[in-house]
């Protein structure tokens, strides 16, 4: 059985890269096929991902392909549909934003796409990239997206099976392209973090990447005005703005390893998030595995994995309607107040590294394997 795995790009890792790269330790002898590759992008996992048999398209070799691999996403079908893979009898494609999901194969080949997300842009899903903020961005971008829609409609009927990472996006696959799909929870590396100690800290806990949409900004000014301690760990493009926007009590980490990372996460008084409409979101499984409570905005991925009063809280989301504001007033007051009234001695250890448990690396492996095989004998 010849095996071979589909990417939307490689130019930095992220919850999809950890999807494709289980899928690699399944099927280690997969070339990986991208649209584009830059691993000064991956940090850390560069070394470790150039060992992989990776071939690229025809944007790898365009003239400052990393700044125009945004606006080529209106070529990105014809990207994937240029590879040859009349030599598979499994293609597995990983998709989020650049239509990985519509490669071609052999008739008699099996396709599974696993669905990150129908892209977030399309569909009125609060992106990094405001398109929206300049007149001439936002006509153009608009028209391009109508004419994106109508394709990526078409191409998500071509794979034989649609792989959902929650609930939470099998239902926006069900609503976009008309299908049924299986819902396969993300790999989450929680091994070491089941090992780790935990010990009681004094400061609550924000990772990831500072960009918009991620909550970050909230989560600093709810903590900036009750003036308890917050450590944010990660960078972006918005560092320089929150920085102004924190109080004294705020510190920034900038980009951790693994080990500060995981330190990090033991040690916190609970690890909050409040990215909008996450898909699924990774990193507050992370935090359940070494034994931290998570404090997670109600929307999204997150209301299938926190249960609150035992692994965490969800303070309410209302959607901000103005436009000149990052944040709505009234979601910073529900932050605030679940943050006074929390206790994170409320929380046992044993329920939280439980939950993680379900959403181990191992656990994805299988149910992969098992979908698979199921199939081919079908």
């Amino acid at each position: 059985m010849k095996v071979a795995l589909v990417h939307d790009y490689l130019r930095e890792y992220g919850g999809a890269e950890r999807v494709l790269e289980a899928l690699h330790e399944i099927f280690p002898e997969a070339p990986i096929y991208t649209a584009y590759y830059r691993p000064e992008g991956l940090g850390l996992h560069a070394d470790r991902i150039s060992k992989w048999d990776i071939r690229t398209s025809w944007l790898q070799k365009v003239p400052f392909a990393n700044k125009l691999v945004s606006p080529f996403r209106i070529f990105a079908i014809k990207i994937f549909e240029c590879f040859d893979f009349s030599e598979y009898d499994v293609v597995i494609s990983s998709s989020a934003i650049y239509f990985a999901k519509a490669v071609k194969v052999k008739f008699d080949a099996l396709h599974i796409a696993y669905i990150h997300t129908p892209p977030r842009y399309l569909y009125g899903y609060v992106t990094s990239y405001n398109y929206k903020k300049h007149w001439w961005t936002r006509i153009g971008g608009e028209v391009a997206n109508h004419f994106l829609r109508i394709a990526d409609y078409q191409v998500s009927q071509r794979p034989d099976i649609l792989v959902a990472n929650s609930k939470n996006v099998a239902e926006r696959i069900r609503k976009f392209y008309r299908r049924q799909s299986t819902v396969i929870y993300p790999p989450v590396n929680i091994e070491s973090l089941l090992k780790q100690k935990k010990k009681q800290g004094d400061y609550y806990l924000s990772l990831g990447r500072l960009v918009r949409g991620k909550g970050v900004d909230l989560i600093i000014e709810a903590c900036s005005r009750l003036d308890v301690p917050l450590k944010v760990a990660g960078s972006g493009p918005l560092l320089l703005e929150l920085k102004k926007r924190a109080s004294k009590n705020v510190e920034f980490l900038g980009q951790v390893s693994d080990e500060q990372r995981e330190e990090l996460f033991a040690e916190a008084k609970a690890f909050i998030v409040a990215s909008e409409d996450e898909d699924f979101g990774i990193t507050q499984i992370e935090a359940m595995a070494a034994g931290t409570p998570v404090i997670a905005i109600n929307s999204g991925g997150y209301k299938e994995t926190i249960t609150p009063g035992k692994t965490g809280e969800l303070f309410e989301f209302v959607p901000n309607k103005d436009p000149k504001r990052p944040f709505n007033e009234e979601t910073v007051q529900s932050l605030i107040k679940t943050l006074e009234n929390f206790d994170p001695l409320k929380y046992k250890e044993e329920s939280l590294r439980k939950q993680a448990f379900k959403f181990s690396k191992e656990k994805f492996k299988k149910e992969i394997i098992e979908l698979i095989n199921h199939n081919l004998k079908c």
